[in-house]
């Protein structure tokens, strides 16, 4: 798997990918971590930044959230330069931490200049030193958020199959079609993500039937089924291959790392995965 994802590598350009739903409870920083994780270790140069509060991604990666001097909330307020805040993972990524005073930058970027677009001003100076870029949002729609949705080239939403999945995405669909209208006309949406899937369960497999039916094109085929060691791996601080490598989460997350490089490398009409010039 791993030798199969480094053919599928480009490193032209600076991805810059939002991991979002407005639903909590879905995956969303298990997926940040563990993209982050497999992508590295095909090869790509990754960087994941916590915009979340709670500050799971950060705690995920084995950080200590208290003992932090620097993270993403002193750069959104301008208090540190953006290189200073990069932290390596020990997991070949390396992450701009979060801690819970983000939560305040809500209200204290309201009285600064270019509030929505702070964290794409900050991530342009240091693109250069990396492939992917995945941000972890918070599941809601702030001033935050915005700011993720602003900077980024496309975004990733898992989905838990589960009832109010497509209500929840009607609505994040609409959230993303107002910064298309605004702040990012450039946003795409790369890809929908079953997690937490229990193919036992057959309102899981009827809801995943509606998504593909709804979303032929955006429906990623890798699923990630809902897993014990998944679970585990974050009180642990480790992602899942570092974890738990054989675990049937660890491999669908190798899957998944393998399809997003695939679905780049076509979409930079490079079916022989070279690089164009």
């Amino acid at each position: 798997m791993q030798t199969a994802m480094r053919s599928l590598l480009t490193s032209d350009v600076t991805r810059i990918i939002a991991i979002t739903n407005q639903k909590g409870g879905v995956g969303k920083t298990t997926t940040a971590v563990n993209l982050a994780s497999c992508l590295a270790h095909a090869g790509s140069r990754v960087l994941l930044v916590d915009m979340d509060p709670q500050a799971n991604a950060t705690g995920g990666c084995g950080l200590d959230v208290r003992s932090l001097e620097i993270s993403i909330y002193d750069v959104l307020l301008g208090l540190e330069d953006i290189a200073g805040s990069v932290v390596d993972t020990g997991f070949r990524f390396s992450i701009i931490p979060a801690v819970h005073d983000l939560a305040g930058a809500q209200v204290e970027l309201h009285d600064l200049g270019d509030r929505d677009h702070r964290l794409k001003s900050a991530l342009a100076k240091v693109c250069g030193d990396f492939d992917i870029i995945l941000i972890d949002c918070a599941p809601a729609l702030n001033v935050l958020t915005l700011n993720a949705l602003a900077a980024a080239d496309e975004v990733m939403i898992p989905v838990q199959c589960e009832y109010y999945a497509l209500e929840g995405l009607t609505s994040l669909m609409k959230t993303i079609d107002m910064v298309r209208n605004g702040l990012n006309p450039g946003l795409e949406i790369s890809g929908l993500i079953r997690t937490m899937f229990d193919r036992r369960n057959g309102l899981a497999v009827e809801v995943s039937d509606q998504l593909n039916d709804h979303f032929p094109d955006t429906l990623l085929r890798t699923v990630i089924p809902r897993n014990v060691r998944l679970a585990e791996a974050p009180g642990h601080g480790l992602p899942i291959i570092d974890y738990d490598r054989r675990c049937t989460g660890a491999q669908a997350y190798l899957a998944l790392g393998c399809e997003v490089l695939r679905r780049n490398r076509l979409k930079r009409g490079n079916p022989d995965g070279s690089t164009k010039s």
